[in-house]
C-alpha cells in the first residue's frame, strides 16, 4: 500500500512541467545526479535511469492557401480578442509532422499538400514547446471542428492586424517569418 501511495505523489508540477521525485517505473525515491553537462537530474538508483523533467509539446502550424491567404482561426476559449493559427497538443506516440496534418484536418477539415518546419518556441506563459510549420493547402471550403467559433482566410498584408501583439506569442513569430519569405520572393 505504501508503494502506491509514493506512485500517486511522484512529482511536483511547477505549472505545466512535472518533475519527478519519485520513480514512475518502481515506485523508488530518486536523488540527484549529475549525467555529462547536466547537473543535478533525478535518478533511480534501482532501475539505472534518469527521470528528466517533462513538458507539454505543442503544434502551431500557419495554414496558408494558393494566393498566399492565411487561414485565422477565432476560439474564444484560447482569446475573444485576437485570432490564433491552427495548434493543438501532440498525442503519445505521434510525431510533430503527423500533428500538424492531424490539426489542421481537424480544425478546418483542410488537407496538407506541404509542410515545411520553420521554428521551435518556448511558449513560457503555458510552459511548453511549441513547433512551427508552415503549411500549403488546396483551395477548398472549411470544415470547422466544435472547437473553432469561426475561420476566414486573411491577406497576409493584414495577418499581423488580428494576431497577439504579445512577445511570447508564436503565431506573431511565425507570421513575421512568413512575411520575411515573401518579401524575398
Amino acid at each position: 500500500m505504501r508503494e502506491n501511495a509514493c506512485l500517486i505523489k511522484s512529482y511536483i508540477r511547477i505549472d505545466h512541467i512535472m518533475i519527478f521525485k519519485y520513480c514512475p517505473g518502481c515506485g523508488a525515491k530518486l536523488t540527484s545526479q549529475d549525467l555529462g553537462d547536466d547537473k543535478d537530474v533525478p535518478w533511480c538508483g534501482h532501475c539505472a535511469k534518469p527521470w528528466f523533467p517533462v513538458f507539454p509539446v505543442a503544434m502551431i502550424a500557419l495554414v496558408y492557401d494558393d494566393e498566399g491567404n492565411v487561414l485565422l482561426l477565432r476560439q474564444n476559449y484560447i482569446s475573444e480578442k485576437f485570432c490564433n493559427l491552427v495548434s493543438g497538443y501532440l498525442i503519445p506516440g505521434e510525431s510533430a509532422e503527423e500533428c500538424a496534418v492531424r490539426e489542421i484536418y481537424e480544425e478546418a477539415g483542410l488537407i496538407v499538400e506541404k509542410l515545411t518546419p520553420v521554428t521551435t518556441n518556448w511558449f513560457a506563459k503555458k510552459d511548453m514547446l511549441m513547433v512551427g510549420y508552415f503549411a500549403k493547402v488546396g483551395n477548398a471550403p472549411l470544415k470547422l471542428s466544435t472547437e473553432v467559433d469561426d475561420a476566414f482566410w486573411c491577406s497576409k498584408e493584414k495577418i499581423l492586424d488580428f494576431l497577439s501583439d504579445k512577445p511570447y506569442s508564436t503565431s506573431r513569430l511565425l507570421a513575421r517569418e512568413f512575411l520575411r519569405l515573401a518579401e524575398l520572393s
